[in-house]
């Protein structure tokens, strides 16, 4: 049984900080819309007395950089100290969907400022004191390659330019993460990539579907520097693997969501399994929850999925809620019910979602059960 070494606590809390702009090309800001901005440090004490000690957030590139080369922290600081204080280990993003609007992110111009915006957040990090910082310099380098390169779903609204914008975005998290360890070695970073299944419907289909699938490889392995080297990747490039997997990450190849009851539907045990098998590299799964009623029960598949992989030896160092707190659509702004806590008060004050916080309670309690059996016989010979 792998037994978890890394992080501050094995469950997590992942606070939803897209700041990318729509297709309508209006901005979203997610800590506003959750008001984390204004409640942070108690957000992060909210979350403390639930075992959640570790946590994924991020900075507002946009905000920060409103003129070419000039930094203003406002935004960030009062997170960064939150965190200090309260003890709160974060992995903080650095580039969630969004961007200055000065900036052609389809230019050279973008890994520089990129970079060199990295390396002033990794300096700030540092000057503040606190713990070796975590990083994701570019959140889901896949996803946004097929949301804003090529299905134009949001900016940079690109259309069939998927592949070109991928390589992109590897180059900027390429020379964001050799920034930011120019300013302190000890930096570690995850980069967080969906994990797929696509089956196909029909036999003469199954070639493509398995193309489909294996492209959820193409980013790490641009970073890894196993495919396309002149972009820069290496192995060392990565500490750990971040996996964001949703009920609807396994679907039929241009069809509808494969479900958990349907036959062809492929554990998720599996699925990291393989992908320990590739690649070798401690993993967290960065991303995982539901919505409305299905919240506990969907918190204890996973965490069925994530012993029986932990028990072949898979290393898996975390879970992480995500959102873990409720948050308003990115389409339509509607009441998405997905965290452990909802919307804060004018106190910030956030209601529980008692039968999530449970869930989690017995969860916590099985992974540390599982782990103590695992080290029981060594203890006894000893």
């Amino acid at each position: 049984m792998f037994e978890p070494k890394i992080f501050e606590s094995f469950f997590m809390g992942g606070f939803e900080c897209s700041t990318h702009r729509r297709e309508d090309g209006r901005r979203l800001d997610l800590l506003v819309g959750t008001a984390h901005d204004k409640h942070v440090a108690n957000d992060y004490r909210q979350l403390g007395q639930h075992g959640l000690r570790t946590v994924r957030d991020g900075l507002r590139w946009h905000l920060i950089e409103k003129q070419p080369g000039q930094y203003d922290w406002s935004s960030f600081l009062p997170m960064l100290r939150a965190a200090n204080e309260s003890g709160t280990q974060v992995i903080w993003d650095l580039c969630h969907y969004g961007w200055p609007d000065d900036i052609d992110i389809w230019s050279p111009q973008f890994v520089e400022r990129f970079a060199a915006f990295s390396r002033a957040a990794a300096q700030l990090i540092v000057d503040e004191g606190g713990p070796a910082p975590w990083f994701c310099p570019v959140n889901e380098i896949s996803y946004w390659a097929w949301a804003g390169g090529e299905m134009s779903k949001f900016w940079p609204l690109g259309r069939r330019r998927g592949d070109d914008f991928k390589r992109q975005l590897v180059r900027a998290a390429i020379a964001s993460v050799d920034a930011v360890r120019s300013v302190d070695p000890r930096c570690r970073i995850i980069f967080a990539e969906p994990a797929i299944q696509v089956v196909a419907a029909t036999p003469q289909r199954r070639e493509a579907a398995e193309q489909a699938r294996l492209a959820q490889y193409s980013a790490w392995d641009m970073l890894l520097g196993r495919i396309e080297p002149e972009l820069g990747g290496r192995e060392d490039l990565v500490d750990v693997m971040g996996l964001n997997y949703y009920s609807d990450n396994q679907w039929v190849l241009d069809g509808k969501t494969i479900e958990r009851s349907d036959a062809r539907y492929r554990p998720l045990a599996d699925m990291l399994a393989e992908i320990h098998s590739r690649y070798a590299k401690p993993m967290i799964i960065s991303e995982t929850g539901a919505e409305g009623d299905a919240r506990a029960s969907w918190l204890h598949y996973v965490v069925d999925e994530v012993i029986d992989a932990m028990s072949r030896e898979v290393p898996i160092e975390g879970v992480c809620l995500y959102p873990v707190l409720d948050y308003p659509g990115w389409i339509n702004d509607r009441h998405c019910e997905t965290g452990l806590f909802g919307y804060a008060d004018e106190e910030g004050q956030r209601m529980l979602h008692r039968e999530l916080a449970q869930q989690l309670a017995t969860e916590q309690a099985r992974v540390l059960t599982t782990q103590s059996g695992a080290r029981a016989p060594s203890s006894a010979a000893a």
